[in-house]
């Protein structure tokens, strides 16, 4: 079993309050989040931003290891992952996460890339901890 953690603080209250996150890593090591950096664009993260990268680092090893599993030994992936946040009453939702991915493996059946593809999708942990819409469209070169 794999426990890792981040850690947020928040001095200050609502739109005025200033965040800051780090990661146990330290790769993020009291990076600034805040109103103005989810709504607006001053310098630094914010938890969409953060769940994008995840989602698409996330999607992208688990096909590539689904890919080795099925014999493929060379190829290239490259994932985004766009995170929608919409408004819901008085707060907000994640509603959708949709992944894009330009993918290079020589070889492989178109159909047989997509099946992969969708398995790696649904079953990724981070798709399955969303509680949204995930999509995914991609383009394959081989």
């Amino acid at each position: 079993m794999t426990t890792r953690t981040g850690s947020a603080t928040y001095q200050g209250l609502g739109k005025d309050g200033k965040g800051h996150v780090s990661t146990q890593s330290g790769i993020l090591a009291d990076t600034p989040y805040g109103f103005n950096t989810r709504f607006g664009d001053e310098p630094g993260t914010n938890p969409e931003e953060l769940i994008a990268a995840a989602h698409a680092s996330c999607f992208t090893m688990a096909l590539s290891f689904a890919l080795a599993g099925a014999g493929f030994n060379d190829g290239t992936l490259e994932t985004s992952a766009k995170v929608t946040l919409d408004k819901d009453g008085d707060g907000f939702t994640i509603t959708k996460s949709a992944l894009d991915l330009k993918a290079t493996v020589p070889g492989i059946d178109p159909a047989q890339f997509e099946q992969i593809a969708a398995d790696a999708k649904a079953n990724c942990p981070v798709s399955k901890v969303l509680n949204a819409e995930v999509s995914l469209t991609h383009t394959l070169n081989g």
